[in-house]
């Protein structure tokens, strides 16, 4: 169940995320759901360097880094992913 929930999280990341960045992506639905799983991990990650992961009530530090996390994750994935098809066009 952890993975089905993973995924879910990542799905609802990614979109929040590629929302929040300013013009249209270009990376597949299934590549914006692989890459918030991705910034969520990333956030998580975060949260546990600065000791907030876990906090009594809801976590509102953790799921704004990972929102950050999948910000970035997508902002980066989007850029590589049009660098790729570019070239990938042109041959």
């Amino acid at each position: 169940m952890s993975w089905l929930w993973a995924i879910i999280v990542g799905f609802v990341l990614g979109l929040i995320a590629k929302a929040i960045l300013p013009g249209k992506q270009q990376i597949p639905l299934w590549l914006t759901t692989v890459f918030g799983i991705l910034g969520s991990v990333l956030g998580n990650a975060v949260a546990g360097w600065i000791g907030v992961e876990d906090t009594r009530g809801i976590d509102w530090t953790r799921h704004l880094l990972q929102l950050l996390g999948a910000v970035a994750v997508v902002g980066v994935g989007d850029m590589l992913w049009a660098s790729i098809r570019g070239s990938k066009q042109r041959a």
